[in-house]
């Protein structure tokens, strides 16, 4: 009985990141082709919390809902979605692989290699989603290439500073009312 409540508890949970993960990508800060969004956070916190298929999970369906409420469906919309199912998947794969107990210097390298994944894809697909819909130009793709690394450096940084007290404080939350 208490392993159903266990897993009705994490279902519950992951359904509440993934819908934090479309609000945060929602109310991101577009100019072109740069955003400045924190989406990844509840893919993060799945990931770290429960694994490789909650953290994928987790960014599948939030950035889907997100994709879906912002732009509608498109024959690219997969691409966009990507990004976050692999850094989520890729995340919870190093969690998984460490007990879900990391220091936080290899929580720091995780966190910016995720971001630096979500950064490369979304390069690839801003590309091929410039290609298929016809606004390629190597100014619009490249012109912000070194400002969004920055950004993906910088966002990795904050993020391992802030998530280790998210969670410590959110599982601490899980376990008084679940």
């Amino acid at each position: 009985m208490r392993r159903e409540n266990s897993d009705t508890t994490q279902l519950t949970i992951n359904a509440m990141l993934a819908a934090l993960c479309a609000v945060l990508g929602y109310v991101s800060l577009e100019m072109g082709n740069f955003k400045l969004t924190f989406e990844s956070v509840p893919v993060l916190m799945a990931a770290l919390m429960y694994g490789p298929v909650s953290g994928a999970l987790v960014g599948g369906v939030g950035t889907f809902i997100y994709q879906i409420l912002r732009y509608g469906i498109t024959v690219t919309t997969p691409l966009w979605i990507m990004p976050y199912v692999m850094a989520g998947f890729t995340v919870g794969l190093y969690a998984k692989k460490h007990n879900f107990s990391s220091t936080n210097k290899q929580l720091m390298l995780i966190i910016i290699c995720a971001q630096l994944l979500i950064f490369v894809v979304n390069t690839v697909s801003l590309t091929i989603d410039s290609l298929v819909y016809g606004y390629y130009s190597t100014a619009f793709i490249f012109g912000t290439l070194g400002l969004r690394f920055i950004v993906a450096i910088g966002k990795g940084i904050a993020f391992a500073a802030v998530l280790p007290v998210i969670l410590k404080k959110f599982s601490r939350l899980t376990r008084i009312y679940c």
